[in-house]
């Protein structure tokens, strides 16, 4: 992933009321009401623009082609370094160990079993041939059944309302060309799945506008890192300031790197503000069916009463998460809205499946007994254990840490490791994370303000886990230089 350029607002706002005493960084420590002073490198929204850094392109590629060849080279290039060293046990046992790449590697034996049974492996010729661009009807059918259960629709969902193709990533960039001009923008809360600012950029030319959160508990009912209608609200006011157009806001929930689960009246708020602005809303949730904890209880977008504005609110979902089948590239978007639907299966003719594994997606989407029974159980088991393991190992490091019971990530406050609290520390640190063998995601990302904040990935086996979980021991108790005055709320006993 990357971080772009972006212009900056800052502000003072009021605390409404006492912090807690578990919250990340919070300097508002008095009664209600009290005025909280932000510090200046704290900003309300960004407005991000993709090639403010971009100076020169190629003779053989178009402007465009260059500026997309661009995005390719300034990527951070942890991941590219990783495939070049990827740690294996037997063939490689001192190359990188990832802990960065949201994936789920912990039920190969699972999904490959039930993959290779016999009703997975069928040739017909209609499975060979140009199938509807908006998938064959039998997925689609199988697609609103899975939908209507999981995500507990008060009514039936209808197959004429979803589009298949292959991955949110292309859903991501067929919505954005079809539901904005070029130059307009989406709202999106940080720290947010920075890799969307690719995919909403490359194709469709549309920017993010960034509702920044902050790690500060303002009071007994708020959370670290909670959106507020009065933050969207501030945010679509500032980017109309610089005369940018807002045609949307994008919800991740569960969020990634966050962890959190919005609950059904704050997402009712969140469509009631699109409603009022007229703004399409797009909820990804493609990690539906990856929330572990069973006291943290999990509501669709689908499975509200009633959606405030249907003809505007689009929701995807793929098996890439909740299945662990990333390199499988299966993702799907419900909407009501038969124009929005039409023209990204249009799309589809660039983003489609083979009738192969579309055959294949539907005989695991039917198999209710087998995902009940068999899968979702072991894998919310294994999640939960291999959780368990890092939070353990980052309680005995005195690492404060988010984490909410839901997807393959924790959200890590390293700021004490900081000396200056700057990005570029935060890269040094991460580099000397990348050069110890262990791979990490930097909270700059993830559009993150705040320098220090790493997303730490559990879901994968418990070897790579410990060895991993090692290596980011040493480099902050051997190699890396330790804040001398950490900020209080982060030498306290961290909870999760």
């Amino acid at each position: 992933m990357f971080t772009l350029p972006q212009k900056e607002s800052r502000a003072p706002t009021t605390c409404p009321g006492p912090a807690t005493t578990q919250d990340l960084g919070s300097s508002c420590d008095n009664g209600p009401e009290r005025e909280c002073s932000r510090k200046p490198d704290q900003k309300l929204y960004g407005v991000g623009d993709p090639t403010a850094t971009f100076s020169s392109g190629s003779s053989y590629l178009s402007s465009r082609g260059s500026i997309i060849k661009w995005f390719w080279d300034s990527a951070e290039e942890g991941y590219r370094t990783y495939h070049l060293d990827e740690y294996d046990e037997d063939k490689n046992p001192s190359g990188i160990v990832n802990l960065g790449t949201s994936e789920n590697k912990l039920c190969f034996d699972l999904l490959s079993w039930r993959l290779s049974q016999s009703d997975m492996l069928r040739v017909e010729p209609s499975l060979l041939q140009y199938p509807d661009w908006r998938g064959h009807l039998f997925l689609r059918e199988e697609v609103a059944r899975f939908l209507s259960f999981y995500c507990k629709s008060p009514v039936p969902l209808k197959p004429e309302n979803v589009v298949v193709l292959n991955g949110c990533a292309s859903l991501f960039s067929a919505l954005a060309t079809v539901l904005c001009e070029v130059g307009e923008a989406f709202l999106i809360p940080t720290p947010y799945y920075g890799a969307i600012t690719q995919h909403v950029y490359l194709y469709g030319n549309v920017r993010l506008v960034y509702v920044y959160l902050d790690s500060e508990v303002t009071g007994t009912d708020t959370r670290p890192f909670q959106l507020t209608v009065e933050k969207l609200e501030m945010a679509l006011q500032g980017a109309h300031s610089e005369g940018v157009k807002v045609k949307g806001l994008i919800l991740i929930n569960p969020q990634n790197p966050l962890g959190d689960i919005y609950l059904p009246g704050e997402l009712q708020e969140y469509l009631g503000f699109a409603e009022r602005h007229k703004l399409h809303v797009i909820v990804d949730e493609v990690y539906m069916l990856s929330v572990f904890e069973e006291s943290a209880a999990y509501s669709s977008v689908l499975g509200l009463e009633r959606l405030p504005d249907p003809q505007r609110t689009h929701v995807m979902w793929a098996t890439s998460k909740d299945f662990g089948m990333s390199g499988l590239r299966f993702g799907t978007l419900y909407t009501e809205n038969q124009d929005v639907a039409i023209a990204v299966a249009s799309l589809c003719r660039y983003h489609g499946l083979s009738g192969l594994v579309q055959y294949q997606m539907a005989q695991l989407l039917q198999d209710r007994d087998w995902i009940n029974q068999v899968y979702l159980p072991e894998n919310h088991a294994r999640l939960k254990a291999a959780h368990t393991y890092v939070s353990e190992e980052l309680r005995a490091l005195r690492i404060p840490f988010l984490s909410r019971g839901a997807g393959f990530f924790i959200w890590a406050d390293l700021r004490q490791y900081l000396s200056e609290g700057t990005f570029e520390e935060e890269m040094l640190l991460w580099r000397r994370f990348l050069d110890n063998k262990v791979l990490l995601s930097s909270g700059k990302a993830f559009g993150c303000k705040e320098p220090g904040w790493f997303r730490f990935v559990f879901s994968d086996k418990a070897h790579r886990l410990c060895l991993g979980m090692q290596r980011v021991r040493q480099v902050l108790e051997g190699k890396s230089q330790v804040a001398e005055d950490p900020p209080s709320s982060q030498t306290q006993e961290p909870s999760s």
